[in-house]
């Protein structure tokens, strides 16, 4: 079950979103596109584990769309050329099938397995798969600068490490649709850090955006 987990959460979604962005799909939309994955498994996860929604949980799902179509609206109005191909589309709607079919599945079937030899488990098989998407389609090159390998760090520990034993360890307590909510705040936190990080543009939207956001997981995530 970790092996499958972790080709469908990382194998599926961190690639996709990886190979949509090398193909040109902004951000916004990628991350709109992306916004669509609690929706999907709220949906789901009603049909298929049973999960009650209430509707002040439905409310709080709508509002958390509201919140990142806000965001996502005023990071493309400020983006000079937006490129959007079929092979980046698919790429996206593997990436939120993947992530939205994982969270259901470690939720169903994989709440107990140790956490961290789950995990252990989940990244060696998204790793042998991704290598086979690498040696058919990378150069094998890598530019070794200090950004480089500060961004690669900030992957692997952050991202990859702390950030999904967390997500993990919620679904282990908590309904897979209150876990996935909680990426409604990615783009309107993603433009509060580009601000503060590289000086970018923050505009009122990206704020409403992210007040309707945080008002869409609260209710998405209170008990019922």
């Amino acid at each position: 079950v970790a092996a499958i987990v972790g080709v469908l959460m990382h194998g599926l979604y961190l690639g996709g979103v990886f190979v949509a962005a090398d193909h040109g799909l902004p951000s916004g939309l990628i991350a709109l596109i992306a916004g669509l994955h609690p929706v999907i498994t709220a949906v789901a996860s009603r049909l298929i584990l049973a999960e009650p929604l209430s509707k002040l949980q439905r409310r709080g799902i709508a509002l958390g769309v509201i919140g990142v179509g806000v965001v996502v609206v005023e990071k493309m109005q400020s983006s000079s050329s937006v490129k959007i191909t079929s092979i980046s589309l698919m790429a996206m709607a593997l990436a939120i099938s993947g992530m939205a079919a994982g969270t259901l599945l470690q939720r169903a079937k994989g709440t107990d397995i140790p956490l961290l030899a789950g995990t252990a488990v989940q990244y060696v098989s998204a790793g042998v798969v991704l290598c086979f998407g690498a040696v058919l389609n990378e150069h094998w090159q890598f530019h070794s600068t200090a950004q480089s390998w500060l961004s690669l760090a900030w992957a692997v520990l952050i991202l990859s490490i702390v950030a999904v034993l967390v997500m993990l360890y919620m679904l282990n307590r908590q309904a897979a649709a209150k876990v996935s909510s909680l990426f409604f705040l990615t783009p309107a936190l993603s433009a509060i850090e580009s601000a503060v990080l590289f000086g970018e543009r923050l505009g009122a939207f990206a704020v409403v955006g992210l007040l309707v956001a945080l008002v869409g997981v609260r209710l998405t995530t209170r008990a019922t």
